[in-house]
């Protein structure tokens, strides 16, 4: 026989159970199984205060609603397969929550309550930061692109493409072939302090000559570029690249130096009977190796270590994606520097010397192309190219940097956007002051100086300008760490101190330098002519 979903056969069936004797069980099971097959109440009444007031013995279960279709799909052998089909379909769709009738005579009255307890509006100040803004966010997106493409329309109709053949290379790049071959003679640095590392682990020279050896020449690597830049009528581009190059260089053979050194001094205490801290997993025998040291000059880090954590193996379809990025990223950049930037600072006066509103528009005009420009690099240095870097060469430890657009303080910035320096600050600078006993503020004076200092290097002198507006500039982050961690404490509320650092520092900072560097220059240019 097979089992109708209408209510006569219903019917039938239940007396047709009730005569032939079945049990309370059976009879239980059976109609349970009639009720499910009752539609579902869905729209406006599916809502989960309605489910928790229902009682469990009125509510759907999917083994029932199987039992069911079981049942129906073996009394209907004999039949038409589409008319099991369509039997089944039906029980699908019913195969709901169901709410019974009755419930719903003191549900959703006019009399129930709908106002229960204390709530928050989502954008008060209680409930903001505990609330998800992905809409926002989108439309900010959606702005931002909407406003560009604007800009970027305006800025073609009215100056035109200013983006010149020999953008990427031109015959005046020859000239700077003396930097190109200098790059190319650093390495005679680290094979020099690997000589001497060498003499140091058979012990042909003393402690103080393998400091002043190493003093030597990790000055040389420095120094060797600065006269040649200035020697040279280089462009400014070429001689940022080279002055980089020199200060990593630096920097490395710095922490080579220093950790080789440190590393002696524990052989030593070892030997004496001296031993590490359990909890310290460290190799710290002495070796000299030439494979480590090539490593490490080409490895995304600052700091020496004889080992390093390795990836598995190369992932070249990653690494191909990234180079794409890298190349499109870097070409943002050249069309923002060209039709933006470069108009808007060429029509602009000396910030110190101008008229003081005229100077502030300038500024606030400058400050958004100047942050893209930023905000591009970082992301094509830090993330691109230090990442494809590190997969090439199955470098483990990428985290050359954090969260620092979240930054409370300027404090927070510095320890967090830039972390191959900031380790090397911490490893070979920080500690070492305050472990001779120098006072935590001294230090952190003292970092803040050497970093000031390279700074003022890689920009002064490829714009062969001493005026140390880099170096002011890096200096007087000193007091806003100080105001910074003041508000942070005053109001406790992280927003503060993240709009300061970004007002101050991308805001103003940032295009002032661009504005005192560039207009400095020219006057150089025009003294010379």
């Amino acid at each position: 026989m097979v089992v109708s979903s209408s209510p006569m056969a219903k019917s039938e069936v239940l007396e047709s159970e009730a005569a032939t004797g079945g049990s309370k069980n059976d009879w239980d099971t059976l109609r349970r199984s009639i009720l499910r097959r009752r539609p579902s109440v869905g729209g406006f009444f599916d809502d989960s205060s309605l489910q928790r007031d229902i009682p469990a013995e009125d509510m759907v279960s999917d083994s029932g609603s199987k039992d069911f279709v079981a049942a129906a799909s073996k009394s209907g052998e004999g039949e038409d397969k589409d008319r099991v089909n369509m039997d089944n379909a039906a029980v699908n769709t019913n195969r709901e929550k169901v709410v019974d009738v009755s419930a719903l005579k003191f549900l959703y009255r006019p009399s129930v309550p709908v106002h229960r307890a204390v709530k928050e509006s989502p954008l008060s100040s209680d409930t903001i930061f505990h609330q998800s803004h992905a809409g926002l966010l989108n439309l900010c997106i959606v702005v931002l692109v909407a406003v560009n493409s604007r800009l970027i329309i305006e800025n073609l109709m009215k100056y035109g493409w200013l983006i010149k053949s020999g953008f990427w290379f031109s015959s005046k790049s020859l000239r700077d072939w003396p930097l190109f071959m200098c790059c190319l003679t650093l390495a005679i640095f680290p094979a020099a302090s690997y000589l001497v590392e060498i003499l140091a682990q058979r012990k042909k020279i003393s402690e103080p000559a393998i400091i002043s050896l190493h003093i030597f020449i990790t000055s040389a690597a420095v120094l060797y570029p600065v006269l040649v830049i200035l020697r040279c009528n280089s462009a400014f581009l070429s001689g940022v690249t080279l002055m980089l190059f020199a200060c990593i260089v630096w920097l490395k053979l710095v922490s080579y130096a220093h950790t080789n050194s440190d590393l002696r001094a524990l052989s030593k205490s070892i030997e004496k009977g001296e031993e590490p801290p359990n909890n310290l997993k460290m190799e710290y025998s002495y070796t000299v190796s030439f494979k480590s040291l090539v490593y490490f000059m080409v490895a995304p880090t600052l700091c020496y270590q004889p080992s390093y954590p390795r990836t598995p193996s190369i992932r070249k379809q990653w690494v191909f994606r990234q180079v794409v990025k890298l190349i499109i990223f870097t070409g943002v950049m050249g069309f923002i520097i060209e039709q933006y930037i470069n108009p808007i600072v060429q029509n602009s006066q000396h910030p110190l010397k101008g008229n003081l509103l005229y100077a502030i528009e300038r500024v606030l005009k400058l400050s958004v192309p100047n942050l893209y420009v930023w905000l591009c690099m970082f992301y094509c240095f830090f993330h691109l190219w230090l990442n494809i870097l590190a997969e090439l060469l199955r470098f483990g430890d990428r985290e050359f940097y954090k969260d620092w657009w979240n930054a409370q303080t300027v404090e927070e910035y510095w320890r967090m956007w830039n972390m191959p320096v900031h380790k090397w600050m911490v490893r070979h600078l920080y500690f070492p002051c305050l472990r001779n006993g120098i006072p935590k503020g001294v230090a952190v004076l003292v970092s803040f100086f050497v970093s000031a200092v390279f700074h003022e290097l890689c920009i002064a002198v490829p714009c062969h300008i001493f005026k140390l507006w880099a170096f002011i500039g890096i200096m007087f982050q000193v007091p806003l760490v100080m105001i910074t961690n003041y508000l942070q404490n005053k109001f406790t509320n992280s927003m503060v101190g993240n709009m300061v650092f970004w007002f101050i520092f991308s805001i103003l900072g940032q295009p002032m330098c661009v504005l005192l560097y560039y207009h400095d220059l020219l006057n150089r240019n025009k003294g010379i002519d």
